[in-house]
């Protein structure tokens, strides 16, 4: 992905912001050398956004500290809900 700095992509947004939307180029906004943003098409960040849905929880937990046994239980679960999976007996 393309690296434009801050004063660069100020002075050339509007062509960035063509490029992205209609070219779907993504941009990785630099200061000082170092990344601190992006730039991407809105198709782009549905995708980004539908994708961190499907992750929800699952996510989130592998950031916790020590959290490990979490993250594994709700594997298991992500298997057990696939199609034609056999699931768990869950009668009394």
């Amino acid at each position: 992905m393309p690296t434009v700095s801050v004063a660069n992509a100020k002075s050339h947004l509007s062509e960035l912001i063509a490029k992205s939307s209609f070219g779907h180029e993504r941009f990785i906004i630099t200061r000082r050398n170092k990344p601190v943003a992006a730039l991407v098409s809105l198709a782009d960040l549905q995708i980004i956004e539908q994708h961190e849905e499907r992750q929800g929880l699952m996510s989130v937990a592998g950031t916790w500290p020590d959290f490990e046994e979490v993250s594994s239980s709700l594997e298991d679960l992500h298997s057990l809900r696939k199609p034609g999976g056999s699931g768990r007996d869950v009668s009394l």
